[in-house]
């Protein structure tokens, strides 16, 4: 059977070539893994690959702990990560490029996608990180995509509302993470609902697993229920944005302080700077539309999304 290495495991095999050191080495070698097609063709090359990485780990743990972060492993960016787990072909893909600048591989065919593709989408005046993944399927699951998904802040499951195969596939997902000893999503994103059938398919899926998932009807290509989604991805992380004004001037309302749900008047003192919070004596309360008078407020307030706070100290 032949190998059929795309261009993404060739990259990844020059980059080896290229690589100086041993964490440079080890982390094109992890990326070759990755993109290699997994099939019997290529089971020796598995093999030979996992083994100098094993030898490679081993040469450098001796020399020291420091090392190349794998490559699977994205930085945060925005206030929070957000992963896109589903089974192949269901638009993951499609969803990301929708919603932030990124550019992944979107084809008709599966697995596509085989590498973490981060990209950074907006809600409001706020920016939050989606990370698309390869896909959750039984003919290969890449064993890294567990820890992407542990690191995140939370996780979508997408779906499509045109696959005849999606409830097996939901199964196997399920008891993937259950494996994984991961929780299920709150959230299951339902893709390609503009496609002949798809709507009825979403309320056939929503009534199936009401009281599981919440289930929400989108089009990637078409745009449809974008912004709901990003609203949606807003409150899964559970934030919220805090505005400053100083006394007697206007409310800065374009630089939000973002806070976890539930910090205090205190808390976002301490975001504006370390002494001051230290030196506030009170604050006064403002909401949009309704700035002519502030309420105090105590230093244990508890913040909603979209208070304005004026510190006095």
């Amino acid at each position: 059977m032949p190998a059929n290495l795309g261009p993404d495991y060739l990259a990844a095999e020059e980059e080896f070539r290229r690589a100086e050191t041993l964490p440079e080495r080890i982390a094109a070698l992890e990326k070759m893994y990755a993109v290699l097609p997994k099939h019997k063709g290529t089971e020796k090359l598995q093999a030979d690959i996992r083994r100098k990485l094993s030898q490679l780990r081993k040469e450098n743990q001796k020399k020291g702990p420091a090392r190349a972060a794998p490559f699977y492993l994205i930085e945060k960016e925005g206030i929070g990560q957000i992963a896109l787990a589903g089974p192949p072909n269901s638009g993951k893909s499609s969803l990301l490029r929708a919603m932030t600048h990124a550019q992944p591989d979107v084809e008709p065919y599966p697995f596509t996608t085989h590498s973490p593709t981060p990209g950074m989408a907006q809600f409001e005046d706020v920016q939050f990180q989606l990370v698309d993944l390869p896909p959750l399927a039984p003919e290969w699951v890449e064993p890294w995509v567990a820890q992407v998904l542990r690191r995140a802040d939370r996780t979508l499951l997408v779906v499509a509302a045109d696959d005849p195969d999606d409830l097996a596939e939901i199964d196997f997902l399920e008891r993937q993470l259950a494996e994984w000893k991961l929780p299920l999503p709150q959230v299951m994103v339902v893709n390609k609902v503009d496609q002949p059938g798809g709507r009825g398919n979403f309320q056939a899926l929503a009534e199936l697993y009401d009281g599981k998932y919440e289930c929400l009807p989108v089009s990637a290509t078409a745009g449809e229920g974008l912004d709901r989604l990003a609203r949606r991805c807003f409150d899964l992380l559970d934030v919220v944005r805090v505005y400053t004004k100083a006394p007697g001037k206007k409310a800065d309302l374009t630089a939000p302080y973002v806070l976890k749900r539930g910090s205090t008047v205190l808390d976002a003192a301490r975001h504006v700077h370390k002494d001051f919070a230290e030196r506030l004596k009170l604050a006064r309360l403002y909401r949009r539309g309704q700035l002519e008078e502030g309420l105090p407020v105590s230093r244990d307030h508890v913040v909603e999304d979209g208070d304005i706070l004026e510190f006095h100290a």
